[in-house]
């Protein structure tokens, strides 16, 4: 059996900013010895191994790696209760669950993640929650750290551009844009990501689920720049509309038509387009889409637990309704009732009776 000893002490000590040298000198061991056991040339002594645990205030059945599939299935428990939890909106219990896993394991940075995401997801001002700016101070210089650490020190590359993402906006967001910048500027470009290169080294049974991956991923990016477009205030509002009706046109091409209208995008891009409308003094346009956008918000309401499609370009697409997340525990047609429809781009029709049945049929569903 292959023990992890090495790669654990390496870890731990990198974690604590701990040179091999300081660490030898505590253990009363050459520095060379430290070196031997991180590269997995030697374990250290059998002796060593409880003081060494004890160090880094771990058992020593974790320092020699032997209990990595128990804690991964504990850890699983710690997710699993977390995605129940954001999917409802409830970011304290979030926050809850993810200090007891990070409580019980401290250097688990899936944990680590999920309690930075939580902290930062409270001081959304977007979703109901009315101390969403006391936490924006209160949470500020635990998120930087957690931030901080991930990047620093997590091995897994994906888990560090997450948070520094995260981190980065989290800065722009506490008016310190630059600090936000400088961490933007580190990321790799498009032209060299992943899913520009991979394809000249996969298998030839790789190679379909690479690419429908790829496509997928691609309309999920293009989609987001183009309603950037219409959403950033930089285009008149006759082109913002052109915008919106083309991530219309782009669904049909990469989907075919077969995605069913039950997102909480289709409820927004609706309403999105129905304000559009109204700026223009289009009122029958502007109910048309108002009335596209409550349907669509029943049926993201009344969703399957799961639903399938297909696409030619993208094959099959399965979609939980567990893995949304969101900031907010209203019912879909509450939040488009009490928050989008109140924007005062629908105060022409704000007093019509179509308007009134509208809000009418969302506090009936």
């Amino acid at each position: 059996m292959k023990l992890n000893i090495g790669e654990t002490i390496k870890r731990l000590r990198k974690e604590r900013e701990i040179t091999q040298e300081e660490f030898a000198e505590v253990l009363g061991v050459s520095c060379q010895s430290v070196s031997r056991w991180e590269n997995h040339l030697c374990y250290p002594d059998i002796e060593l191994i409880p003081t060494i645990a004890a160090f880094f205030g771990i058992s020593t059945d974790r320092l020699m790696g032997l209990d990595e599939t128990k804690e991964m299935q504990a850890v699983n428990k710690y997710l699993d209760a977390f995605q129940i939890a954001v999917n409802k909106g409830n970011l304290d219990e979030c926050i809850t669950i993810a200090r007891k896993g990070v409580a019980e394991f401290p250097n688990n940075y899936v944990l680590l993640n999920k309690l930075m995401y939580a902290l930062f997801g409270s001081g959304d001002d977007d979703g109901n929650i009315p101390e969403w700016k006391e936490n924006m101070e209160k949470y500020d210089a635990e998120i930087i750290a957690l931030g901080e650490r991930i990047i620093k020190y997590c091995p897994d590359i994906n888990l560090r551009l997450e948070a520094a993402s995260r981190l980065a906006f989290h800065h722009i967001l506490h008016d310190r844009k630059e600090l936000g910048k400088q961490i933007y500027a580190t990321f790799p470009s498009m032209e060299f990501c992943k899913e520009r290169q991979m394809w000249w080294a996969l298998e030839k049974d790789e190679e379909l689920p690479f690419l429908r991956n790829a496509i997928k991923q691609s309309y999920e990016f293009l989609k987001s720049f183009i309603w950037l477009l219409a959403d950033a205030d930089v285009v008149d509002a006759e082109t913002e509309l052109i915008a919106i009706s083309k991530i219309f046109e782009l669904e049909k091409l990469i989907l075919d038509g077969n995605r069913p209208q039950n997102a909480w995008g289709d409820v927004w891009l609706n309403f999105d387009i129905a304000k559009r409308y109204a700026l223009m003094e289009d009122f029958d346009n502007t109910f048309r889409f108002l009335h596209s956008a409550v349907s669509s918000a029943k049926a993201f309401d009344s969703r399957p637990d799961e639903q399938k499609y297909t696409a030619v370009l993208v094959g099959e697409i399965t979609e939980r309704k567990l893995d949304f997340e969101t900031s907010d525990t209203r019912p879909l047609c509450e939040i488009l009732r009490d928050k989008w429809l109140i924007h005062d781009e629908l105060d022409p029709v704000r007093e019509t009776e179509e308007f009134k049945a509208i809000i009418k049929e969302l506090s009936e569903n």
